[in-house]
């Protein structure tokens, strides 16, 4: 339930001519979710060109493939909370995931490890598709109740997008891309995001957690005038 901190940072300089995205989150953070949709308002209510980058963060690496559990029952043991107040955060959060149109449903929710779903999300970048199977992976955590952990379970989602089932489960079992998601963890270390999502624009300004989509026009804006200023 990490990353819903309000905030703005500088964390680097800006190294693109386009305003670039680069957003650090987690397939099973339900405000990385909201964020997303709140994200893409920002980015309309914007209107300029916006190109995004998804960067890996996993919220409980320790977490088994096959939890034994709710995710209740998870956030329960790890934050030392009731089943009741676990139970009142979560109809928070779903409440506010419909607000932006979510319909989460957490009775059918696998908690789970989510470092195959961070490798497969680096295998659809190398082609050029990760907008698209982080939007099908998200879905699949909160909304469709399927498996985004186990290495079976990814390669059906990744084939239903009409990606090579067989090579999906090559890369996955020979974690080809690992090494990418452990760079990503790193490179938040460095930046010192410690929540997601998290929103670095232009490389230059981090906007953190699921902010109003004025939030992120405002930040795009302010980017944009200040590359029209340095022309």
């Amino acid at each position: 339930m990490t990353g819903n901190a309000p905030g703005v940072a500088i964390v680097g300089p800006s190294v693109s001519e386009s305003i670039k995205v680069d957003i650090w989150s987690d397939v099973q953070c339900p405000w990385c979710y909201i964020g997303k949709r709140k994200f893409e308002a920002g980015v309309a209510e914007f209107g300029g060109e916006v190109e995004v980058e998804y960067h890996s963060f996993e919220l409980a690496p320790d977490t088994p493939v096959d939890f034994d559990g709710t995710p209740a029952d998870y956030l329960a043991q790890r934050k030392g909370l009731s089943l009741d107040q676990v139970g009142e955060m979560l109809e928070r959060v779903t409440g506010i995931a419909a607000q932006v149109g979510l319909d989460y449903d957490y009775g059918s929710v696998h908690q789970t490890n989510t470092v195959k779903a961070h490798e497969l999300l680096h295998y659809a970048k190398s082609k050029g598709r990760q907008v698209e199977m982080k939007e099908r992976l998200l879905k699949a955590y909160f909304v469709n109740g399927e498996h985004v952990g186990r290495i079976e379970d990814l390669a059906d989602i990744a084939a239903e997008l009409g990606f090579d089932r067989a090579d999906v489960v090559r890369v996955l079992e020979s974690n080809e891309f690992l090494p990418a998601v452990k760079a990503d963890v790193a490179l938040a270390q460095e930046y010192g995001i410690q929540g997601v999502p998290f929103f670095v624009i232009d490389g230059k300004y981090g906007v953190s957690g699921a902010q109003d989509a004025s939030t992120f026009a405002a930040a795009l804006q302010q980017v944009q005038d200040e590359k029209v200023a340095q022309a």
